[in-house]
């Protein structure tokens, strides 16, 4: 039987609260606490992403509330895909890449290319079954 009361609620959250680096998250080399012995955790796409687009966004020296105007998209729910906190659709994503003059396969090869930078520093194995997708 559980110590909470009927009427409470147990959050457990995700992630850590922690601020997120401007680049890629890095990936620590040591297992979260209380975790079993694991390899380094890789980053989440959705992290890699919206790097890509804040990057470029920048690079281009433009603002958030133009390149979501130009998306046809809300500033706030940019912010939040850039910042890797939400996982955006395929047609969201096409939507701000062509904002920015990508297309999907651009912002998506970009993104490829920053996970293999990432996991080659870290020195993380891949785990698709020995299959290389980095040039």
């Amino acid at each position: 039987m559980s110590s909470h009361a009927p009427d409470q609620v147990r959050v457990v959250p995700l992630r850590p609260p922690a601020a997120r680096p401007v680049t890629a998250r890095p990936v620590s080399d040591r297992p979260a606490a209380g975790s079993p012995a694991a390899a380094p955790r890789e980053p989440l796409w959705r992290d890699l992403v919206g790097d890509v687009l804040r990057r470029e966004r920048r690079a281009q020296e433009r603002t958030l509330q133009d390149v979501a105007d130009a998306a046809r998209i809300s500033m706030p729910y940019l912010s939040e895909i850039e910042r890797g906190r939400k996982e955006a659709s395929s047609e969201v994503l096409a939507a701000a890449a062509q904002a920015l003059g990508l297309g999907l396969g651009d912002l998506l090869s970009l993104a490829q290319g920053e996970l293999a930078r990432v996991t080659r520093r870290t020195g993380s194995a891949p785990r698709h079954g020995g299959l290389c997708l980095a040039a």
